[in-house]
């Protein structure tokens, strides 16, 4: 069902410390969250303070309309009313900026029963004991039949403005208040608890632990890599050089150890390989220490919100000896990588003397690694 939607944003925030529809909740401003809820809409009117009015413009565009708010709550939604283009059959949504955690199936629930009701709002039946009384309890009111108001509130266009020019004035708190002065039938839709009203500055930590937190991901990614014999003195594994009678060729320092670690971390995140973002074919690369190569994977993870977990990796050769060399490769590894040593694994093992590690032709490394997004 099409529907258009006013956002009630106009307040002074002085109970929550300031203007709370700028206040960042989950790392965005609160007003956000309710735009984006209502992406589905033929129209969006944001009402504001007049003093918001051209930030507001500025951050929303030609997604929302935005216009300034009155001198009370009545006031606002009179004039979100008032910018929007609709028929008196249309419905429209009316919400409270400082209720965020909307999602479409709230929407959807008022939507529903708009099919059959003139009207309908989101309300969660009253809970707890109600007490009367300033110091002392003096009463106990019964809490049958009692209801919190949520919103959004749902109505047809012509009968919520036919319904606020009959209004004699004075408080009004909600839509539905107005509404049912004027003889419409309000239905009642249940709510949602995530729909607490931004009220107070304690309210903010309330929301957070309501909010839907980002499930997190545990990715695998896994390398390999080879290098042939050649003449030199020394070798690169694992980000150590080991004196040896014999180097690994490659275009940069031919660690493979890094290499296949390097690929699996690109892997593990979906990010290509090694080949992708350093190629053999740019001369910048020729020597170059193969630690800047796993020190760049593990930046782009971490740019893309992820973090390594753990790491495995295993050289297959039968020189030269690794044992004596693997803590040293694994402080070496855990530092690049930024985690604990015990967060990384570097193992050696031979091929019996079979395939091109076992005739020492080169030497072979593959990796595991797994991160966190």
């Amino acid at each position: 069902m099409s529907y258009s939607a006013i956002i009630v944003a106009g307040g002074s925030g002085s109970r929550s410390g300031g203007k709370k529809q700028w206040m960042r909740l989950g790392g965005r401003p609160m007003l956000d969250w309710s735009v984006t809820a209502f992406s589905g809409a033929l129209q969006i009117v944001v009402v504001v303070p007049v003093d918001d009015v051209i930030q507001a413009t500025q951050r929303y565009g030609e997604a929302v309309t935005v216009v300034a708010g009155g001198s009370d709550r009545s006031g606002s939604v009179v004039n979100g009313l008032r910018a929007l283009e609709a028929e008196d059959e249309d419905l429209v949504l009316i919400h409270d900026a400082a209720r965020p955690l909307l999602k479409s199936s709230h929407i959807d629930s008022l939507l529903q029963t708009l099919k059959t009701q003139r009207s309908a709002i989101l309300a969660l039946p009253v809970t707890d004991s109600l007490k009367q009384g300033s110091d002392v309890v003096t009463g106990a009111p019964s809490r049958d039949r009692l209801w919190r108001a949520q919103t959004p509130q749902a109505f047809r266009y012509g009968d919520i403005v036919r319904a606020y020019k009959a209004w004699p004035g004075g408080p009004a708190t909600d839509e539905a208040t107005v509404a049912a002065a004027a003889g419409i039938e309000v239905a009642l839709v249940e709510g949602d608890v995530r729909l607490h009203k931004l009220t107070y500055p304690n309210d903010f930590g309330l929301l957070e632990a309501l909010m839907d937190k980002p499930v997190k991901q545990i990715r695998v990614g896994q390398g390999f890599d080879a290098h042939r014999w050649g003449d030199g003195e020394s070798v690169w594994l694992c980000g150590i050089e080991i004196v040896h009678n014999q180097t690994l060729v490659g275009h940069s320092d031919a660690d493979a150890g890094l290499h296949a670690l390097t690929d699996a971390v690109l892997g593990a995140a979906g990010l290509g390989d090694i080949g992708d973002h350093f190629p053999p074919s740019d001369p910048q690369w020729k020597g170059a220490s193969s630690d800047r190569f796993l020190q760049y994977a593990v930046d782009l993870v971490r740019q893309n919100g992820g973090t390594v977990i753990n790491v495995d990796v295993t050289l297959i050769c039968e020189q030269p000896k690794i044992k004596p060399h693997r803590e040293a490769m694994r402080v070496r590894l855990a530092e690049i990588l930024g985690v604990t040593i015990d967060r990384v694994s570097v193992k050696a093992t031979t091929t019996e003397g079979m395939g091109f590690t076992g005739r020492q032709e080169g030497l072979a490394a593959q990796a595991v690694c797994a991160i966190e997004l």
